[in-house]
């Protein structure tokens, strides 16, 4: 390795220098776990390295060997044979190099593999209040450049610590051995580079972190810019010129850092070279005195020479290695403070199946607050120095209601009453803080989450699709489904017209969130998604809120053939779509204000009564 690829790697360690950060006690210890599944294979890419860190020390000293012959004057064959070990040599390292380069890819891939599938599937399980708080992108870091930086302990920092050591070690003997006064005297212009080089390396890594925010920050604008609904937003508002004045400013902020950091690296290069330089003249300088006194031959001046970049090269490294192995440790802490933070919402070791039959919903007693933001999510997820760790005011209180087999009930109530919070309790993307919620006698927090989503399926009125074809957003959770039963599905939502007018019918791409479908036909292709899964439980929390009146005529025929023979929870803010209903329940500030049928509700003249007049009335 030249001196100038040390700089490099010197300078890499540098600019992945990271803010001082003290790091747990098991983090060094769970690190070493990763790396313990595959020791064998770490084993023999160290021994390669190793052997690779010899085989870099010989190719000098041989080159030494054939200028004394040459000088000596020596047979031909004696200058042949060594040229033919030196090729041997050389051949040996790129074998070498090539199976650590193997060996390496292979460690660190593993390790990127097992690392991003354990993250996600953590994520997976956490409830939905952390994804309502954590940050997308902060999300997506942990998974790509921290589970990278924590590849780079395992794949490079430390095979590369093994290797400068083995290569420093070997070196020292050889130069010492051949010229103390010549090592003594290269070991000495060592702090001319590094203690100058500190300080560069630290101002390189500050402004290489102040780019990477500003390209952070330019990739944020850049996404919700590029997205359906932020695009549309910037047209309809008129704002792209002030949207491309705020870019440019952000692209120039990243051109201008940019800038800087290249002027220091070219600082920090050319004040290597220069020290590099330096020695090489100290070693021709004192090598050669040496010689003509008679104390060292040529052949050994050629050999220092050579193992100069063989000293500085390790001793860079090493220099350095302490900043990379810190940088990587504290993308596994990153990586570990996710894997630490509990899922609120498990199954029990042992779930409680839930009886067969139709579905009977029994509210008892039931008290709610949502969690407390340090219970659910990370500060480093939410761009916040501390967590609130107040838990919100009560939601719900002291509800009691039962939905039998076969039933509709429905609940209406001012906005912010709590009736979406008692359709997330029913699917279990909440537990309640206080009483219990049982489907056929079981508490929800005895049964397994897939037999509760296998009886009770739910349609939001935002119902997210994917990026992804009609027939995969429609068969989530039921894959298996036949195009026969997609197509009999799409007909009772009213859909199949539609859809069969696509080009590529059930493997048309919707486009992100449904963009490329109306309204009406993503809440239709919600239901129909309902329909495939055929739950016994239905939820619908204002599936037709937002729809003009064609279509919410279209996805209400759709929602009666839904609900038919099926246990219904309905929630809408339109109150003639629940008239029909077999109970209403009136919520107001989280408590049940009054209970009945249409006509009973609207004969007391209550609550219930003054919604429904103020809504025909407007």
């Amino acid at each position: 390795m030249s001196m100038n690829h040390a700089g490099w790697a010197a300078l890499g360690g540098m600019r992945r220098s990271t803010e001082q950060q003290a790091l747990t006690a098991g983090t060094i210890r769970r690190a070493w776990s990763f790396i313990a599944r595959y020791r064998t294979l770490l084993i023999v890419y160290l021994v390669v390295s190793a052997l690779g860190a010899v085989l870099t020390v010989v190719s000098p000293i041989l080159a030494g060997y054939v200028v004394n012959a040459i000088v000596d004057g020596s047979d031909v064959s004696v200058v042949v044979r060594l040229a033919l070990l030196i090729a041997g040599v050389a051949i040996a390292e790129a074998i070498l190099n090539v199976i650590s380069r193997w060996q390496s890819a292979s460690l660190g891939e593993r390790t990127i593999y097992d690392l991003r599938t354990m993250v996600f599937d953590h994520v997976q399980k956490m409830p939905v209040a952390f994804f309502t708080r954590a940050r997308t992108g902060a999300l997506v870091s942990r998974l790509n450049n921290d589970v990278i930086g924590a590849q780079t302990a395992i794949a490079r920092t430390l095979p590369t610590l093994v290797m400068n050591i083995v290569t420093l070690a070997v070196t020292l003997v050889v130069m010492l051995t051949t010229s103390w006064q010549i090592t003594l005297v290269s070991l000495i212009l060592l702090p001319v580079f590094l203690l100058p080089a500190r300080s560069i390396g630290a101002r390189i890594a500050n402004q290489t972190r102040e780019r990477a925010k500003r390209n952070a920050a330019m990739g944020d604008q850049m996404t919700e810019q590029f997205s359906a609904p932020g695009a549309t937003l910037v047209k309809l508002f008129g704002e792209q010129h002030y949207e491309s004045d705020m870019f440019s400013t952000r692209a120039d902020s990243v051109r201008a850092s940019g800038v800087q950091i290249s002027v220091w690296t070219s600082v920090f290069m050319t004040m290597l070279t220069l020290v590099s330089a330096l020695a090489l003249a100290a070693v021709y300088g004192l090598g050669g005195y040496q010689a003509l006194s008679g104390s060292l031959n040529a052949g050994d001046v050629v050999t220092m020479a050579l193992l100069l970049t063989r000293l500085y090269t390790p001793l860079t490294g090493l220099a350095t290695a302490r900043v990379e192995l810190m940088s990587a440790l504290v993308s596994f802490e990153r990586i570990f403070e996710v894997l630490d933070l509990k899922p609120m919402i498990t199954d029990p070791e042992t779930p409680k199946a839930i009886p067969a039959g139709g579905v009977r919903i029994e509210f008892d007693d039931v008290d709610f607050q949502y969690p407390a933001a340090s219970e659910v999510s990370l500060a480093s997820l939410e761009e916040a120095a501390v967590l609130d760790s107040r838990a919100s005011d009560q939601v719900l209180h002291g509800l009691n209601f039962t939905v039998h087999p076969g039933q509709t009930v429905a609940l209406v109530g001012s906005s912010g009453a709590g009736k979406s919070t008692i359709a997330n309790l029913v699917s279990r993307l909440y537990d309640v803080t206080g009483g219990s919620i049982k489907l056929n006698g079981v508490d929800l927090r005895d049964a397994a989450a897939k037999d509760i989503h296998n009886r009770v399926g739910m349609v939001t009125q935002d119902s997210h699709l994917f990026h992804t074809s009609i027939r995969d957003n429609l068969t989530l959770g039921h894959r298996d489904v036949s195009d026969d039963k997609i197509w009999e599905t799409l007909q009772h939502a009213r859909l199949a017209e539609v859809v069969g007018e696509m080009p590529e019918g059930l493997d048309t791409i919707v486009g992100e969130r449904g963009y490329r479908l109306s309204g009406g036909e993503r809440q239709r292709l919600a239901i129909a998604r309902l329909l495939v899964a055929a739950p016994e439980a239905v939820i619908l929390d204002e599936a037709t809120a937002s729809l003009d009146s064609t279509s919410e005529a279209a996805v209400q025929q759709a929602l009666d053939d839904a609900l038919e023979a099926r246990t219904a929870l309905v929630i809408a803010h339109r109150l003639s779509t629940v008239v029909k209903a077999d109970q209403i329940l009136v919520i107001e500030d989280g408590r049940i204000l009054e209970r009945g049928t249409h006509k009973q509700l609207l004969a007391s003249s209550g609550r219930y009564a003054e919604l429904y007049t103020t809504q025909f009335q407007q």
